[in-house]
């Protein structure tokens, strides 16, 4: 069986499955508590995703579920061990709100990442001179050292998402005052442009900007990713914010609508080619 890089997405997975199990062996979950004798509280924990799941815990719930496929039985053991696994993300944990840790994770097995933003350059089409500007704005001298791992961790994001073998199908849809209120000195600027200039050209990424002519819209005030995944998994929507918030499918009908409003933007926006040419033309007037 292949795993997934995203112990955040195996454990999706596996719960997945598991709950598609016990549903087919006619249980609650009530009952499964009482026949295993654990607490309500850990069952649903594992079928929420909440927490892992050790292998013994899991051996015993398959034989309860009468899974006795033994092909079967060693992809749902091997997805109990990757949904485990720490990753080259995990020595940031400490130093990354929790939310925003585990959208990192997710976004390295995305297949498609549809992002809006309407204030400040996403992420994954900053600069490193622009991330530093953006991020040390919220930070003060104390937290330099962790304003630093930031930035890593943005340009980790980008060497992985951008460039690697499996990058995912991008889309960003911006708004005009992103571009226009570029931050820092003329070269900074500058730079920014011609790195997305650039991006912009590649294939696989499409970058569509909405422009203030067309005034008030649905999405005014909005920023969040949409990420979908290969395989029978749940879309995930983001909203990065001071409360970030990740809601999927399974909890909310609400990405349905985030997906309608991002091709509505799409629909308003310059489209690819204008885009193009309007960073181009910004660009040069910079020069």
């Amino acid at each position: 069986m292949a795993t997934s890089a995203s112990p955040f997405v195996e454990r999706r997975r596996l719960r997945a499955e598991l709950r598609q199990a016990r549903q087919d062996a006619g249980l609650t979950q009530e009952a499964v508590a009482e026949k295993m004798d654990w607490s309500l509280s850990k069952i649903i924990r594992i079928e929420t995703g909440s927490v892992g799941i050790s292998t013994n815990d899991l051996n015993a719930l398959l034989r309860l579920y009468r899974i006795k496929d033994p092909q079967r039985v060693k992809d749902l053991i091997e997805r109990g061990r990757a949904a485990r696994q720490q990753t080259s993300w995990s020595k940031y944990r400490s130093i990354l709100a929790p939310t925003y840790f585990q959208y990192i994770e997710y976004e390295t097995s995305a297949s498609i990442i549809s992002s809006y933003a309407t204030l400040v350059m996403p992420g994954l089409l900053q600069t490193e001179e622009y991330a530093t500007a953006t991020i040390s704005f919220y930070r003060t001298s104390p937290a330099q050292k962790i304003a630093k791992a930031l930035v890593e961790v943005r340009m980790k994001r980008q060497e992985l998402l951008l460039s690697g073998s499996k990058r995912p199908v991008l889309y960003f849809v911006l708004d005009e005052a992103i571009i226009q209120r570029l931050v820092g000195s003329r070269d900074l600027r500058q730079a920014q442009l011609d790195k997305l200039i650039s991006l912009a050209e590649r294939p696989g990424i499409t970058i569509e900007i909405v422009p203030f002519s067309v005034g008030l819209h649905r999405g005014y005030g909005e920023n969040f990713n949409i990420l979908e995944f290969p395989g029978p998994i749940d879309d995930v929507i983001y909203f990065e914010s001071i409360r970030d918030q990740i809601l999927s499918n399974e909890t909310t009908e609400d990405i349905a609508l985030y997906r309608e409003l991002f091709e509505d933007l799409r629909k308003v926006s310059l489209g690819p080619r204008g885009t193009l040419d309007y960073l181009v033309g910004v660009a040069n007037a910079i020069h």
